[in-house]
Order: C-alpha cells, then structure tokens, then sequence
C-alpha cells in the first residue's frame, strides 16, 4: 500500500458482520485453540483480511478516523465468541498507531510493509548508545508479546536517556522478529490463544528513527517532524487513554456471552434433585437474574462512558488529561476489571456441573476473563489508589 493510499470508510455494519465472522470462526477452533496455545491460521488469515488493522491508521496510510463506539463494539462483537481473539484483534488495531509518532521515513516503511505489529510496553530493556553516535543497543528479555507470532515488528520498553534528552524516559525500540529470539513460554490459565510468548535479544541495533517516544507522547508529543494530519485522531486524544481502552470492552463482551448463557439455561433448565422443578420458576434463580443483569449493566455503562469520553477529547482535541481525570479513567479501568471476573464466576458456579465440561465454553470465558483482568493497566488496588489520591489533591499513578 502506498503512503498516499486512502481507502473509502468502511461502514459501522461492515465492521461489526466481519467481527462476527472473526468471531464465529475463532470460537469453532476454541478447543485446538487451548491445546495449541495461540490461534489457527485461519482466524488469523480472516483477521488480516478484515483490515482492521487500517482503521485507527492516519488517512494517509488507510486509516478512517474509526469512532469509538464502533470500535469497542468490534472488539465486544469478538470477545462474544472468543476472547482470545477479540484480544489479537484489539491488539491488530492499537498496534498500527504508534509509528505515526515516528519519523516519516521509519513510518513509511512500517505502514507500506503492511505487515502487522506487536510491542511490550513494560520497561525492561537495557539500552546502550551505540558507537555510531546515533542508535542504541537494546538487550533483554520481555514476556507477554502478544501477538509475536503473526506480526513482524516488535517494539520493546526500555527507560534510557535519549541522545536529545536530558533524563531516562520511556520509549520503545522497534526491531524486526527475524533479529530476536521467541521464547515458547506461553502456557497459561486463559487467554491461551494470544500466543504471547517472550522475546529476547542481546544488543540489538535501533536506528533512532525506529524509536517511539511513548513517555513525550503522554505528555502531549504528536510527530516530530510535524502534524503531517493535524486532525489524525490519535493527535487529538489522551493516548494511554486510548490504548487502554480495549480491555474494558474485551471484558463486556466476553461477559456478556455468559449473562446471556446463564438466561438461557436458567429458562430451559430442570432440578432433578428438587421435584424436576423449573428453574426459571425459582425465586432464587429468578433474584440471581436480577442482580446478575443490574452487575452486568453496570459495568456495560462504565465501558460506554470511558469510549464517549474518548470521543469528546478527540473533537476537543485533549491530549493531556488534569491528573484526577487520567485516575479517573484508571479507576473505571480498574473497577471493571475486578468485578467481570467475579460476576463470570458466580456464573459458573450457579450455571451448574454441566458448564464444567469444557466443550460447553463457559469456562473457558471464566478464565479468559479471569487472566484479562490480570493486565497490569487496570489492576483494582492500583486504579482505586492513584484516583483516590488526586481526589485529595495528590499524584495519582506515575503511569497509567
């Protein structure tokens, strides 16, 4: 794809009929998916082709200035049939926005490759300055590289002194898959199918143009070498903000699939061991709906309200957030994070034996939730500390 490719807007009914699709096709391979710890091909292969990779692109490069809305519901419409999936396919999005924050040259190449993307953002590189007098050496060993094994960039955390800085900072050192080594580590509780092995390398070469300069960007950076799209969407939000955004809609959407399970069997289901009483004419069954809609609704308005807020600062154009706000957002992160996994537990629990049996789905959605709500970027305590501090007027999280 050329640099000056733009591409018609895809409809919002377009998007979600190819996410359902992504969705259908990845939940018929959800048992090899387990064994296999990462996705089949063919989910991937219908991934690339949806091109949902293009969407939160500048225009110049094929993006679509996508809405948030629709963009959670992609990800929700996923998550409804696989949460593995709807995490690659989060991921497919966010990962094609930060080479807009490098220079032109380095973005062209990432863009016009077409090839996909991956990062860590965890900062636990060493980086050396290399003795050109220009790039950097980076060395280490980063686990949880989602989606490593489709993409053919990588970029990698490391806190360094940049040669125009004058303090260590935040930044991600983009190199290529074929100069590291993938470490098969993943074998893990839920999300087995993101496939998110370990990277290693040992002083690899980073050309600075291969830099994404994340600590100047939450600060307000947009390019350096100019707005070359002055109302490219991701020049015109809190960029954390928006990176984040994902998890909370994987959540809903992944929850959601068990809400609506659990009303269905709660309609069609017999007590054997009480008189072959229906259960939906059971008080306590009837309550457990109740509560476990009025949970579930709730935590669907938090995920709304955090995407309508990203949609107002991109028309107002807020890149930086007042720090009660930025914990705020933190906070309601946090605050679904903690009660999905709760809720989708109660579920099973309440679901009966039968939703054990692991062709019958819902546990694995128990635990591809549980290890969802385990992401550093909305873990509760940290989320309800750093709002509760800029409440009292304090600094909340350094980070998040």
């Amino acid at each position: 794809m050329s640099s000056t490719t733009k591409q018609k807007a895809v409809s919002r009914e377009e998007l979600l009929k190819r996410a359902k699709e992504i969705g259908e096709l990845a939940e018929k391979y959800a048992m090899q998916t387990d064994e296999d710890r990462r996705l089949p091909e063919e989910v991937i292969q219908k991934l690339k082709e949806s091109d949902f990779h293009l969407l939160h692109r500048p225009k110049a490069y094929g993006g679509q200035d996508l809405d948030f809305e629709t963009f959670g519901d992609i990800i929700r419409t996923v998550a409804y049939h696989s949460v593995s999936a709807a995490w690659a396919t989060y991921f497919v999005i966010i990962h094609e926005t930060w080479p807009s924050f490098i220079p032109k040259d380095a973005r062209d190449a990432m863009f016009n490759s077409n090839e996909l993307m991956a990062d860590v953002f965890a900062p636990v590189g060493k980086v050396e300055d290399a003795d050109d007098g220009e790039g950097y050496l980076v060395s280490g060993q980063w686990n949880f590289c989602s989606g490593v094994l489709w993409s053919d960039w990588i970029a990698l955390g490391a806190f360094h002194k940049m040669k125009d800085g004058d303090k260590p900072e935040l930044s991600l050192f983009i190199v290529r898959k074929e100069d590291i080594e993938v470490i098969d580590n993943w074998d893990t509780m839920g999300l087995r199918g993101t496939g998110s092995n370990a990277v290693k390398l040992d002083k690899n070469y980073v050309a600075p143009e291969y830099v994404f300069p994340l600590g100047r960007v939450v600060e307000g950076a947009t390019a350096p070498d100019g707005n070359y799209e002055e109302d490219y969407l991701l020049f015109n939000v809190p960029y954390i903000a928006y990176f984040l955004s994902g998890f909370s809609q994987i959540l809903v959407g992944g929850l959601k699939r068990l809400v609506d399970e659990f009303v269905e069997r709660t309609q069609n289901r017999v007590r054997v061991y009480n008189n072959n009483s229906q259960e939906k004419d059971n008080s306590s069954a009837q309550r457990t709906l109740g509560e476990i809609k009025m949970e579930y609704n709730t935590l669907e308005k938090i995920a709304d309200d955090y995407l309508a807020r990203m949609q107002g600062y991109a028309e107002k154009g807020v890149r930086v957030l007042e720090e009660e706000e930025r914990q705020e957002l933190f906070a309601m992160r946090g605050y679904v994070a903690k009660h999905a996994p709760l809720i989708a537990t109660r579920l099973l629990t309440v679901l009966g034996g039968n939703a054990l049996y692991r062709e019958s789905g819902a546990e694995r959605f128990v635990r591809d939730i549980i290890a969802v709500s385990c992401h550093p970027t909305h873990l509760y305590e940290d989320a309800m500390v750093g709002y509760g501090k800029t409440i009292v007027g304090q600094d909340g999280h350094p980070m998040w």
